[in-house]
């Protein structure tokens, strides 16, 4: 990770309230910047049509005050910065190494030649070198990524935790980098925003690990620098699950109206422990 001035970012999806595993991302990634003297952002990652809410937008920049941490420029929002992502995409296009998929996630479940990666079923790449394909039906933008890592040859990135890691994009196979539903993905968009904004460290929990592989290739390809990684451990509810917005986490919302003292979760995450009961996570 870098020693001088850093730049760090929180990038929230304004899909739902903040909980605490949301609150230990921030407040990591807001003092690494505060103890190098260097900036901390907020980014708004609004990119889902379908779930995006204003009032959640409002929601995450109540609960981050809650909590006493200040970012320093105005909130960055994916949403208004679609121009950038479709450049990217179109020198992706201009070398040949996206192409047009029409399936569905029901076409992929059911397919018996999809095969397994760490997080369950890889495109079997159906749609992969098809013939004049039929541009007018709504389709998605997939990374060809055995083409991609023969173009960018052997990448490594570096975590504060794993050490030097060895890329292996396709772990994660032929990612979705335009979805059918909106002009863009995380994997595309989160690698266009940490370069634009200058961000040279993130800070981000252990679920996130695999995707770093895709976005350290996108960053060759690209011609984009590669920021320092901290993946850091998740916290654990009392029922043994990690805390995630589909699992309906408590939120810092609840927490707030409840009367909880917002000093003693952020002394918590500063002092390396979980707050309230909760456990980090052995990974």
């Amino acid at each position: 990770m870098s020693l001088d001035l850093s730049t760090t970012r929180f990038a929230p999806s304004p899909t739902g309230r903040l909980h605490l595993g949301h609150a230990m991302s921030a407040v990591l990634s807001h003092d690494f910047a505060r103890a190098r003297g260097g900036r901390f952002l907020l980014r708004v990652e609004d990119i889902d049509p379908g779930r995006a809410r204003e009032e959640h937008i409002a929601g995450i920049e109540a609960d981050l005050r809650w909590l006493g941490l200040h970012w320093d420029e105005p909130a960055v929002r994916q949403s208004q910065r679609l121009p950038l992502y479709a450049e990217a995409l179109e020198r992706l296009k201009d070398q040949g190494l996206v192409y047009p998929c029409f399936c569905t996630r029901a076409d992929i479940a059911r397919s018996a030649t999809a095969p397994h990666g760490p997080e369950g079923p890889l495109y079997p790449g159906t749609c992969r070198g098809l013939i004049a394909p039929d541009l007018d039906r709504p389709h998605a933008w997939r990374l060809d990524v055995a083409k991609a890592t023969a173009l960018a040859g052997p990448l490594t990135w570096c975590d504060e935790r794993a050490g030097i890691v060895d890329a292996r994009p396709e772990l994660l196979g032929d990612v979705v980098l335009a979805r059918k539903d909106a002009p863009v993905s995380y994997h595309l968009a989160v690698t266009v925003d940490d370069a634009t904004q200058g961000v040279t460290d993130v800070i981000r929990g252990q679920d996130l690990f695999l995707s770093t592989h895709v976005h350290r290739l996108l960053q060759a390809l690209l011609g984009l620098p590669t920021p320092g990684y901290c993946h850091h451990r998740l916290l654990i509810g009392p029922d043994g699950e990690r805390l995630a917005k589909r699992h309906g986490a408590l939120a810092l919302a609840d927490l707030r109206a409840e009367g909880v003292d917002p000093e003693s979760i952020v002394a918590a995450f500063r002092q390396g422990r979980a707050p309230l009961g909760f456990r980090l996570s052995e990974d």
